[in-house]
């Protein structure tokens, strides 16, 4: 049987079902229902933070967060080319000139020491990526954009749960997007969401997930239609409840991981961060020097049915969509970062002898 990258974590059959009963009463399916309010609250909660809308899915959570502050057509976003493509696509979507970063070598999110480099009198925000789980240098950047007058837009589709000094993910910048894929550490089979503190920004992001319609006569604003229903709701309270179960079993997997392949030479792994409570999203390695190369490994994995990703090959920069407008030598930790990555197996029910005969793989 293969064994895939990620696996979705999923409740007891009856749990869900349990969950989504008061539906056939209600007929309520859709349109920010009952699940979607509870859930909205939920996360409130969970992230300590004033305010979360969701999505139907992280992309339009991310540019819907990025539209709210009406940013002038044209304006410079700083971000990095080491993320998924949909970081860059929603900051190009909503008329704006992405300005890449590089990343560093020690945690792969964007290297803070490079931003103000790159601020120009266009420059309006700073839409930096936490990746695989690794929070990026908060305190720099949130000083960095007080100086310079910006807003800072995270993406955090791989930061769910993730805390720094005991502060979560969903406090840093003016807002922070989440994903809720299917392949997340927590998921709402698709889904996302924006937490944010500003007030003033509830009803822009409420316009822009349910078309501008205010009450039900009257539309105010020119929005689309990205509203979370509820039956990927009811999966995410469902998951909510098990969630720090969830990350104690990644842990383990991670921690077997490290056991076989921290200290093989040519061979790196993640290194936790000081002062960050991970979430074990992804288990990332990196090839260089090693007897086989990124690609190679990638190849006896896969004929051993072991799934493994690139994650992330090519750059955003090197896509077909963007590689004829930027220059991805200009980001030179990033580009060699994406040509030795994988990301291996890594769910919570991944059985650890698996984890020993992948690793064997690797290492035979």
């Amino acid at each position: 049987m293969r064994i895939n990258v990620t696996r979705s974590s999923m409740p007891d059959f009856e749990e869900y079902c349990e969950e989504i009963r008061e539906l056939w009463d209600s007929h309520h399916l859709t349109n920010m229902g009952i699940k979607h309010q509870t859930l909205e609250k939920q996360l409130t909660e969970f992230f300590g933070c004033n305010h979360v809308t969701l999505f139907t899915n992280g992309h339009l959570a991310l540019e819907a967060a990025i539209h709210a502050f009406n940013f002038p057509e044209g304006s410079e976003v700083i971000t990095t080319p080491f993320t998924f493509i949909s970081t860059t696509h929603a900051i190009v979507r909503n008329g704006l000139k992405p300005v890449f970063c590089d990343v560093n070598e020690k945690d792969y999110t964007i290297d803070a020491d490079q931003i103000e480099s790159l601020i120009t009198k266009r420059t309006v925000a700073i839409v930096p990526v936490h990746v695989y789980g690794n929070l990026c240098d908060v305190e720099k950047i949130a000083a960095i954009a007080k100086k310079h007058n910006l807003k800072v837009i995270y993406d955090a589709a791989h930061a769910f749960g993730v805390k720094y000094k005991g502060v979560s993910s969903g406090c840093f910048g003016d807002a922070s997007m989440f994903s809720f894929h299917a392949t997340k550490v927590f998921n709402t089979i698709e889904g996302g969401a924006v937490s944010f503190a500003d007030d003033s920004l509830i009803q822009k992001l409420n316009d822009a997930k349910n078309f501008g319609i205010h009450g039900t006569e009257d539309c105010c604003a020119v929005g689309g239609n990205a509203k979370m229903n509820e039956f990927q709701a009811a999966m995410g309270i469902c998951n909510l409840r098990h969630f720090s179960g969830e990350v104690a079993k990644r842990k383990a997997v991670a921690e077997r991981y490290d056991s076989h392949l921290k200290g093989i030479e040519g061979i790196t792994v993640n290194e936790l961060q000081k002062d960050v409570q991970p979430n074990y999203c992804y288990y990332p390695v990196f090839f260089s020097g090693y007897r086989y190369s990124r690609d190679e490994v990638f190849q006896k994995l896969r004929e051993n049915d072991f799934g493994a990703r690139k994650y992330f090959y090519p750059l955003t920069t090197d896509m077909t969509c963007y590689k004829d407008i930027y220059d991805a030598s200009q980001t030179p930790v990033a580009r060699k970062l994406a040509g030795q990555v994988l990301t291996l197996p890594m769910y919570a029910d991944l059985p650890l002898e698996t984890v020993d005969e992948i690793c064997r793989v690797i290492t035979g």
